[in-house]
Formats: structure tokens, sequence, C-alpha cells
């Protein structure tokens, strides 16, 4: 049985993730900061672990928790309150980097002797297009539209951190998903695509053998080339 993390698993994108990931065969530890917020998790058969990805503690904690790991979904992310540059301030980048970029670093460090014991160690961060140079220049893509300097930034971080992790460890499948313009909380349910078609790319890497690619980006069409 493959013993699965996701963090911000209680709604949206995670929970979505850990509902394809159970009907896959895996045993999904579902990460949640509240686990009052966790009755859809657990409905779906998922265990609710409290992991607040911004506490040393709790990622420490969450991780000693769990009786092995195979896959890890760093998901847990916050859009910021910096919406445009006239708001834009220090304070609003240090928000959004705290859990979208230092959580993937907290969760994934300390998830790495655990992995390391996996037959098939398997990692996805989950980015987005608002942190890829190309697609922000682009007018067609539906990321050109969209300024959330703080949020973009630190999904750019998260597509070189996956980078420097897969070179860093290459006996790991480590890859970046991008969900696309998905109607959630996070865009006000905004988005043209469903929760599960913005989790397509997530559950493929997540689902990923030993021969599996490392190292890229992808979306759910498939490799999003740099």
């Amino acid at each position: 049985m493959t013993t699965t993390l996701v963090t911000g698993a209680n709604k949206g994108l995670g929970l979505e993730t850990v509902r394809r990931l159970i009907a896959a065969g895996h045993t999904v530890h579902a990460g949640m900061r509240d686990l009052a917020s966790g009755d859809a998790a657990r409905a779906l058969g998922a265990i609710p672990v409290r992991l607040d990805v911004t506490d040393q503690d709790s990622v420490d904690k969450a991780i000693a928790s769990l009786p092995e790991l195979d896959v890890l979904v760093n998901n847990a992310a916050v859009v910021g309150p910096s919406w445009s540059l006239d708001d834009l301030d220090v304070e609003a980048m240090r928000v959004a980097f705290e859990t979208n970029v230092f959580g993937v670093v907290r969760v994934t460090q300390a998830a790495l002797p655990a992995l390391r014991r996996s037959a098939n160690p398997v990692v996805v961060n989950v980015a987005s297009g608002l942190g890829f140079p190309r697609a922000l220049l682009d007018p067609d893509d539906d990321s050109f539209h969209a300024n959330l300097v703080p949020y973009a930034s630190s999904k750019g971080a998260v597509i070189t951190l996956t980078v420097q992790y897969a070179k860093s460890l290459p006996g790991m499948r480590i890859n970046a998903s991008d969900p696309g313009y998905t109607a959630t909380d996070l865009n006000q349910h905004q988005g043209h695509q469903t929760v599960t078609e913005g989790t397509d790319a997530t559950v493929a890497l997540a689902l990923l053998g030993p021969d599996g690619p490392t190292g890229e980006f992808h979306n759910r069409l498939g490799r999003v080339t740099y």
C-alpha cells in the first residue's frame, strides 16, 4: 500500500487530490491546520493530520505521526494580502512565501528521511502557471491577466525549488504541477476548470513509478517545457 501525505487537504484542490489518490489505492493522510475542518476528508476515508506548514513544530509532529511515507504532495498555499502593485509591500511578499515556499521546504526537509526509506519516493509540488514567465508574457494564457505579484513570485520559486530538489535527489521522482485556472476559494471560484481538471497533473505525477520523469513542470495536458 502506498502511503501519501497531502498538505492543505481539507478543501479545494487538496481535498480532490485526496479523493482521487484514495480511489487509486493510496492510504492518504490529509494535512490541515484545524482538524475540526477534516470531516470531508474523513468521509473520503483519509486520515486527517494536524499540519500547519508555517510552524516547524507542527510539521515535525505531523511527519513523526506517519507510519511511513511514499508520496508527498505539497499543496498548501495562500494568495496573500496583495493583489496589485498598489498594495504591494514586503510583508505581503513574506506572507505568501511563508506558506508557499518556506512551507514546501519545511515539510519536504522533514519528510526526507521517511521518503528515503520508500521503494518509490515521489514528491509533487503544486505550483502554478502564474510562476512561469512564459505564461505571464503570453496574452492568450490565463496567467497573463493576473497580477498577484507575491503569489506569482512564490510559485516561480516553487518551480525552481522543484528542479533543484530533483537534481539533488535523483533516486526520487520530484515534479511540479500547474492546476490551471480552477474554481477554488483562492480565486473566489472564478476559474473555468473544475477541481477534478485542476488536479489532473498533480494526481498523474503522484502516481509515477520509479521510471517516471523528475524535475519537470506539468499541467493537465502534459509536460510544460521551460
